[in-house]
């Protein structure tokens, strides 16, 4: 059986043909309507002109897009980029078009998903999926689940204050602290250079080449993520703590957060209280560029009970 799977992002929407075992059987992706000019028909469109085109060879339709979702009535309750889906039951709209079943999914969780079902939380009871882009997406697995909460919001990390003395900033929060931007500003205030200007590839060629001021930088940010993780993993003893997004590929940055998490921890001021502090097991993400897809294929197999 081959299935529908659509990653809607801000600048592309991919598509891909899946089978249960993630195989990609045919893949491709059009221009995402832009969020400020674009309308729900122009995407709804879109996206059915790709369906009729795959449906005879489809068992259903699995959908990783941004915003709060409620998941299970295929309901955009917001849309992150998308803004035009807003309020948009956008699952029962394309179901009843085109007579097919539709999932849709938040892609962080999507991201989740993948690492639990194949990837690096595989196995695990409890876990958390990062992804650091534009800002901090991801999810949480809780007993084996991936966890949501009554209104949809658990595991919205870039809505996390982390600085009380911006808390009417959005630098303040944890999405811009630790998206790329997060690393890009921490970096300018030791450079004196325009943050807007940096490339993540070129700012850790430069971190790997010695650059003092880039690694100051550096250290600041993943300081910040460190605390978080920590934070994290104290409030809900996690197995592991999966990281992912682009800057995650660079092993520099790894290392980087281990070094962050350890100082921490060696320096943790309840230590007179217990000598014993949980430390997170943190790694990298297994997937990327197609965690989104493998996500949503896996929650669409879970909502309509197909076979994993």
């Amino acid at each position: 059986m081959a299935y529908l799977v659509f990653d809607a992002g801000g600048t592309f929407t991919k598509f891909a043909l899946m089978n249960e075992k993630t195989d990609i059987l045919e893949r491709g992706k059009f221009n995402t309507p832009d969020y400020t000019s674009g309308t729900k028909e122009e995407f709804i469109s879109m996206i059915s002109e790709v369906i009729e085109r795959y449906k005879d060879r489809s068992e259903g339709i699995a959908f990783s897009m941004p915003g709060m979702l409620d998941s299970d009535a295929g309901y955009c309750v917001t849309a992150g980029y998308l803004a035009y889906l807003c309020g948009t039951p956008l699952a029962q709209i394309l179901s009843e078009k085109h007579k097919i079943p539709v999932t849709i999914e938040n892609d962080g969780k999507c991201a989740a998903l993948a690492e639990f079902w194949k990837g690096s939380l595989k196995g695990c009871t409890n876990g958390a999926v990062l992804i650091l882009g534009s800002g901090v997406g991801g999810g949480l697995i809780i007993d084996k689940k991936l966890y949501k909460g009554g209104r949809q919001t658990a595991g919205e990390f870039s809505y996390v204050m982390v600085d009380e003395n911006q808390k009417y900033e959005l630098d303040g929060y944890w999405g811009m602290k630790s998206g790329f931007q997060g690393l890009a500003k921490r970096t300018a205030f030791y450079t004196r250079e325009d943050w807007e200007s940096y490339d993540g590839l070129k700012l850790f060629e430069r971190a790997a080449a010695g650059d003092d001021m880039v690694l100051k930088g550096l250290k600041d940010f993943t300081d910040t993520l460190a605390l978080q993780v920590c934070n994290l993993n104290m409030l809900l003893d996690l197995d592991v703590v999966a990281v992912g997004g682009g800057i995650s590929r660079q092993p520099l940055l790894h290392e980087f957060l281990q070094k962050s998490i350890d100082e921490y921890l060696e320096n943790h001021p309840m230590r007179f209280l217990s000598p014993y502090i949980p430390k997170p097991v943190v790694t990298n993400c297994e997937f990327y560029n197609d965690a989104n897809l493998i996500g949503a294929l896996y929650h669409f197999l879970q909502k309509e009970g197909g076979a994993l």
